[in-house]
Formats: C-alpha cells, structure tokens, sequence
C-alpha cells in the first residue's frame, strides 16, 4: 500500500468517525467543532480526486463561512441563556504536540511547492509543472467567458444599489419630532 492509499484511508475513516460523533454527541459545540473535521477530511478527499477547486470551495464556503456561523450562534445563544463557555487549559500538551506536528508538515509542503517557478528549497529544473483544475477553470473563465462575467458583476453592483435604494437607507435623514425633551 502506497502513501497515497494510506492517506485516503486516514481522512476517509476520520470523515466517518466524525460524522458518527456528530449523531450521537449531546453537546453543540462539540458537534460544530466535529462537524469542522467532517469537512475538511472531505476536502482531503477532493484533494485526492484531483478536485483542488472544489476542496478549496469546500473549505471556504463550509469551513470558513458556513460553520464559523454555527459556532458563533451557539456561542451567543449560551451567553444570551445565561450559561457562559468556560474553556480550561487542560490539553497543553497535546495542542503543542498537534501544533508542532501541524508545523514539521507545513515545513514539508513548503520544501516540496513550486511557487511561480521559483523553487524554495530545490533545483526548479527537477520536476515537472502540472496544471491544476482551478488554474484551467480561471484560464476558461478568464479568457473564454471574460465579457459575461463583466456583465454578471455590474449586473450584480446594480443589484445590489438597488436593494440599498429599497432598504430606504438614509444618511442624513431629518430628526424625528417627539416629545422627549432631550
């Protein structure tokens, strides 16, 4: 079985235990913060399915947008219930041990990327350059449907003018006569 494989295997077992964590936990914020692992080894699968557009949609949208929302609501409801988030330092340990782990494979990936053809820590001459899906989607986008995504965000600007129009915002609106003497 090759590094590949293995990996595949590791963020395809941590997308299932994870998934089952989330349907059987009774504590919200432990669901969100599984529901977070849930996503991102999905986005590792993308990666191995030669997806990297839609693993970095994935992260972006789910990750970045649509869980951070969660966790907040469930951070303000709690504080809103009168029940404050207490959090305790009782994993120093293992957060030095996963952040220096995080940090020894952040320092790999960094050895091993291509930047713009400059290469970081090796001869550029050594490995080949491959198109990625997102690099032939901007190509695409960019040079076959440049005028229609003109014509979408100005139409989206004016879109969106238009609903501050309706929303009836005023900047320098008149006071408002009442009988409040201050």
């Amino acid at each position: 079985m090759d590094i590949n494989s293995l990996l595949f295997y590791v963020f395809a077992s941590i997308a299932v235990l994870s998934a089952g964590f989330i349907a059987v936990t009774k504590k919200i914020i432990y669901a969100a913060f599984a529901l977070m692992a849930t996503f991102l080894s999905i986005a590792a699968i993308y990666i191995f399915a030669s997806a990297d557009f839609i693993a970095i949609t994935q992260i972006m949208v789910y990750v970045g947008g649509i869980l951070i929302l969660i966790v907040f609501g469930v951070m303000l409801t709690s504080r809103l219930s009168g029940k404050a988030v207490l959090s305790g330092n009782s994993n120093g340990f293992w957060g030095w041990l996963c952040g220096t782990g995080i940090f020894i494979l952040l320092l790999f990936v960094i050895e091993s990327i291509d930047f713009l053809g400059i290469s970081w820590m090796k001869d550029s001459t050594s490995h080949q350059v491959q198109d990625t899906t997102t690099q032939t989607l901007g190509y695409g986008l960019m040079s076959n449907y440049l005028l229609v995504f003109e014509i979408v965000a100005i139409l989206l600007l004016v879109a969106l003018i238009g609903a501050v129009v309706l929303a009836g915002i005023k900047i320098n609106s008149p006071k408002q006569h009442t009988n409040d003497p201050h």
